[in-house]
């Protein structure tokens, strides 16, 4: 029986997601002349029903640990990367933010239209420039009020696979003179690399303690927070 239920299901989740992503891509376009915060909350309500909609039409559920940890905003969020769920969810959890994404993806048809509303610092990773543009992109982005959130693996990364972290949001936060907060999850034990395949369960999402930059270096502070998303998900792996 559930192996009958779940494509159904699957289905379902698509059935009101794939419209969602049209109507409100468009409708965001239609309010571009209107504050930036306007149009962020209109293209982010996608977000709250996706993350909403895959709780009740797949069974996908999310509990988060450690709220308090969040400090006020701007700050910088290293995040471990093992699905497209966090990305979304990223916006359910946290204060208004851009994040850090391949060009590519604002090509994509309405999905893309809308990501380049709420202005993601996007970067074009084949450019020698890549470095400097994300710094001074984020720079812009903090003075403005909003997060920055990285996913320093650079690549969603299997549960239980380590792969070097990049510096350049731990750079981003020395040079905006604000603090460091890691993130880790388990989404990959229930939505792995692919956008067709996701389990019923629950998704742990973890907040560490806040890192102060100042007096710090880039290596040093993305250690810090290496060290501490490994061993969170070291300890969300199930057993046996």
């Amino acid at each position: 029986m559930k192996t009958i239920l779940w494509p159904l299901r699957l289905g379902a989740f698509y059935l009101v997601i794939i419209p969602a992503t049209i109507l409100i891509a468009t409708f965001g376009w239609l309010c571009a002349p209107f504050p930036d915060i306007v149009c962020y909350r209109i293209i982010t309500s996608w977000s709250h029903i996706f993350i909403w909609w895959a709780k009740v039409s797949c069974g996908l559920k999310y509990q988060v640990l450690n709220r308090e940890n969040l400090p006020a905003a701007p700050f910088v969020v290293l995040c471990n990367h093992q699905s497209m769920w966090e990305t979304i969810f990223m916006q359910v959890l946290l204060p208004p933010q851009s994040w850090v994404l391949k060009r590519e993806l604002l090509f994509i048809p309405f999905f893309g239209w809308g990501l380049a509303l709420i202005k993601p610092i996007a970067i074009d990773r084949s450019s020698s420039n890549a470095v400097r543009d994300t710094l001074e992109k984020g720079v812009a982005r903090i003075k403005s009020g909003r997060c920055v959130v990285f996913y320093p693996e650079g690549t969603r990364v299997a549960p239980g696979v380590e792969r070097r972290y990049s510096r350049s949001g731990a750079a981003l936060a020395i040079a905006a003179n604000v603090p460091v907060v890691p993130i880790a999850h388990n989404a990959g034990n229930f939505w792995p690399r692919g956008p067709w395949i996701k389990q019923p369960g629950t998704i742990t999402v973890i907040i560490g303690a806040a890192i102060a930059t100042q007096g710090q270096d880039a290596t040093a502070i993305t250690e810090i927070a290496r060290s501490w998303i490994e061993s969170q998900k070291q300890l969300m792996q199930p057993k046996g």
